[in-house]
């Protein structure tokens, strides 16, 4: 039953994640599940207020909440805590700490300093996510220079469909927002992606499911480097029958 909680919150807040997870192995589902789920929690604590005292809270809980679990400490009485401790092993669970952190960028108005601190936003949050999964399906410490280059490829994706809803929210989400700096950044998206391909031989098939998550991602980024005024305009997506038919090719052959 809690693992059915987590997939119904993913599939109400990433509909996009539940669909890749879906289409995963039902033993990868119990790690992604929750990982997924903890995931929303977090990414949506800075928006469900407008106090940003009480945003530093939410985050807070979290933090405290994955310390406790890296201790060995019983998780708290929550629907998303317990599965997550099942789920992710206490050798991981702490590095999705910095996740948390991260996302204390979400609560306020500032924009990036630099392009530094916009690349290691997305490099601890997605790239993190990718990691901690993969890892807790089974991949090797050595394919973490994949997972990461690809989680940030898929992080930039999710971050450049989302750019008209954070400035509709008052949100400066690029360091540059001139149609070469949208494509400039999308091409290190993709090569980022083509980086990641080339070393998958480095992650199993039991930790491939984790990577699934990106399957929108080439496309988002070929959309944006080939015509950046699509960011600004939400139409980035394409055809959801050939998006969806990729998903199933790459679960049906584990080609990332």
């Amino acid at each position: 039953m809690r693992l059915q909680a987590c997939a119904d919150l993913v599939a109400r807040g990433d509909p996009d994640r539940f669909r890749a997870t879906m289409a995963a192995p039902v033993a990868a589902r119990r790690v992604l599940f929750p990982l997924y789920a903890f995931n929303i929690e977090v990414s949506r604590a800075p928006w469900l207020t407008a106090e940003p005292v009480i945003a530093e809270m939410r985050l807070q809980f979290w933090r405290d909440v994955i310390e406790e679990l890296a201790a060995g400490k019983p998780p708290r009485a929550h629907e998303v805590a317990a599965p997550l401790a099942e789920a992710i092993p206490r050798d991981l669970i702490g590095r999705l700490d910095a996740l948390v952190a991260a996302r204390r960028w979400d609560i306020y108005s500032d924009p990036f300093e630099d392009r530094a601190q916009f690349d290691a936003y997305l490099d601890e949050t997605a790239a993190t996510l990718a990691i901690v999964g993969a890892r807790a399906l089974g991949a090797p410490k050595d394919a973490e220079p994949v997972l990461r280059d690809a989680g940030w490829a898929f992080g930039l994706a999710a971050f450049l469909r989302a750019i008209p809803a954070l400035e509709a929210a008052g949100r400066v989400p690029l360091v540059e927002g001139t149609p070469q700096a949208v494509r400039d950044l999308a091409t290190d998206g993709l090569d980022r992606l083509a980086r990641a391909r080339a070393g998958r031989g480095r992650v199993p098939r039991s930790a491939v499911p984790a990577l699934y998550a990106g399957w929108r991602a080439e496309g988002v980024l070929r959309a944006a480097r080939d015509v950046p005024e699509r960011v600004i305009e939400g139409k980035l997506d394409g055809s959801e029958f050939a998006a969806r038919l990729g998903l199933a090719r790459l679960a049906l052959t584990g080609r990332w």
